[in-house]
């Protein structure tokens, strides 16, 4: 999968510097491997701004801008605050696209409603413009993690079209 993820990568910076476009991402479950792998492509440095890594609610609300009161009602698994990580982090930045995942990596902190392996992913754009997807991943902790970077970089290169 690593290789995947890298081939996946390369190509998002292919279509990132064709549209000359910046991308920032905004990452919670991921740690910042979405960033790392944009960043393992040579010559990223031209279209890639910059990554948050928002973890805790207090970094989704002191970096990107998501409000307590969404956080407590929706929970930091959905989709509007995975939406408003995306938003968060275009107005934060040069960037003119944005990825943001938010999720249960495991292998605890699943529940009924929201089980292990369940991911936000969004899609942000300059204009405002963001849209999201739930995707129920499975297999373990690393399993999930590296699910969730292939799946927000075929999204990222979908919405290039790509």
């Amino acid at each position: 999968m690593e290789n995947q993820i890298y081939v996946l990568a390369e190509r998002a910076g292919r279509l990132l510097a064709r549209h000359k476009i910046l991308l920032v991402t905004a990452e919670s479950c991921t740690g910042g491997w979405i960033a790392e792998a944009i960043t393992a492509v040579a010559g990223s440095s031209a279209w890639f701004e910059r990554g948050f890594v928002s973890y805790s609610n207090q970094a989704k609300q002191d970096m990107l801008g998501v409000s307590s009161d969404l956080l407590n009602r929706c929970g930091a698994v959905s989709q509007e605050v995975v939406l408003e990580m995306a938003r968060g982090a275009i107005q934060r930045s040069k960037g003119h696209i944005s990825v943001a995942v938010s999720g249960i990596a495991g292998p605890d902190g699943g529940t009924a409603d929201k089980p292990v392996g369940t991911v936000w992913i969004a899609w942000g754009q300059k204009l405002g413009h963001a849209e999201a997807e739930s995707f129920l991943f499975s297999g373990d902790r690393q399993a999930v993690r590296e699910q969730t970077v292939v799946r927000a970089l075929q999204g990222l290169i979908a919405r290039m079209g790509g």
